[in-house]
């Protein structure tokens, strides 16, 4: 079993940055494709980023390109996500998540069922 927390959520205003830190621990390893998911009040979760289990291959959905950046320290068991330029509609519960599948292939790490464990999720909450 893994255990993930998310932390580091919280309020700010419009074009503000937020980073979001997500701790594994238990049966942790560094072979796990990480991926953060966000799920807004009346939404679906939705896919927001993931990260290969070496950091070498990254995917982010359209929205936050260019504004959020994932990143992991295996040697802490710990990976990040870097929230720049926050706008409203980023306002969302974020979920951390690892799949112990093998492969990073683009279908799988968008898909919320390819994961594994999950975190309780953390707010964030972006005034306009």
């Amino acid at each position: 079993q893994v255990q993930l927390v998310e932390s580091g959520g919280g309020l700010v205003e419009t074009g503000g940055s937020l980073r979001l830190s997500c701790a594994a621990s238990g049966r942790t390893n560094s072979n796990y494709i990480m991926g953060w998911f966000r799920q807004a009040p009346g939404k679906e979760r939705e896919f927001v980023a993931a990260i290969s289990a070496s950091g070498g291959q990254i995917y982010y959905v359209d929205s936050v390109k260019g504004r959020f950046t994932i990143s992991r320290d295996n040697a802490k068991n710990t990976v990040y996500l870097q929230m720049n330029s926050l706008k409203p509609e980023d306002t969302a519960v974020y979920y951390c998540a690892a799949d112990n599948g093998r492969f990073f292939f683009i279908r799988r790490v968008l898909d919320s069922k390819s994961y594994d464990y999950w975190g309780p999720g953390t707010q964030v909450t972006v005034s306009s």
